[in-house]
């Protein structure tokens, strides 16, 4: 009975161990992207980067824009550890109004395998041509 305790205790402490050794840790330089007062049909397009803080290749396996105007590209390339990759955000600046979205990366991270960042602002609206005189 002893026995079987033991080698259970280090069979938990040894996976527990080869957990911690081995994870993939996804990190970003912001989870925000403020485009601040731009114009209508002004460049939409961001970036954010992310970096693999773990000991293992952290693999982004998906990137999902909150609607058809937010359109993420995300590199499905393993990424080393304390490797970079960047994703670009385009959001289509011919909508007028306020901007409030999200991007929903999945990937094998694991300290958050499904991570938001979003993108804010306001498009105003072009100033109309004044006619010919």
């Amino acid at each position: 009975m002893k026995n079987t305790i033991v080698t259970a205790v280090l069979v938990l402490v040894a996976l527990f161990t080869c957990e911690i050794g081995f994870a993939q840790e996804l990190t970003l330089d912001k989870e925000v992207h403020d485009y601040g007062t731009i114009k209508q049909g002004a460049n939409g397009e961001c970036v954010f980067v992310v970096k693999n803080t773990g000991s293992a290749p952290l693999i982004i396996s998906n990137c999902k824009g909150s609607c058809g105007c937010t359109v993420p590209q995300c590199d499905k390339a393993p990424i080393a550890p304390g490797g970079t990759q960047e994703i670009k955000v385009k959001y289509d600046t011919k909508r007028v109004g306020p901007i409030n979205k999200s991007v929903t990366i999945t990937s094998n991270a694991t300290n958050t395998p499904t991570k938001m960042i979003r993108i804010k602002g306001n498009v105003l609206a072009k100033e109309p041509i004044a006619p010919a005189k």
